[in-house]
């Protein structure tokens, strides 16, 4: 599976104990949750089916303020999302936007150290969720 400008990784866990330990390891290293939202269970309050889907909405105001002080319009992609999954093979995936993706669609092209840091930040936490 390929989308641009997102990074996805499958996980050793089943879709609810990835999530609980995504939400978990970005509680760990000093995030604020916002919010996680369950689509399936959404879906099926409508009738309608769903694979296990679900967005973890999180953030930090030190780390985002300052991409959205240089271009504002950076606010559409902030706070962070994660969104684990189920496929059709009964597969787990963990999936987010690449923080370079984000900074290339606003043109913050000064925003490299922020751009690393927190790129490096998100494949910690992601491995901390889908780790065996």
């Amino acid at each position: 599976m390929a989308v641009q400008g997102l990074t996805a990784i499958k996980s050793s866990h089943l879709p609810r104990e990835t999530m609980n330990r995504l939400e978990a390891a970005v509680a760990a290293r000093g995030l604020t949750v916002f919010a996680r939202i369950d689509h399936a269970a959404g879906a099926s309050a409508a009738g309608l089916s769903l694979r296990p889907t679900e967005v973890l909405i999180f953030g930090n105001a030190k780390g985002g303020t300052p991409l959205m002080q240089a271009v504002q319009t950076t606010g559409i992609d902030l706070p962070l999302k994660a969104l684990v999954w189920q496929d059709a093979s009964d597969e787990t995936w963990l999936a987010w936007n690449d923080p370079a993706w984000i900074a290339a669609r606003h043109g913050l092209s000064e925003a490299g150290a922020v751009v690393g840091k927190l790129a490096a930040l998100l494949d910690e936490i992601a491995k901390a969720a889908t780790a065996a």
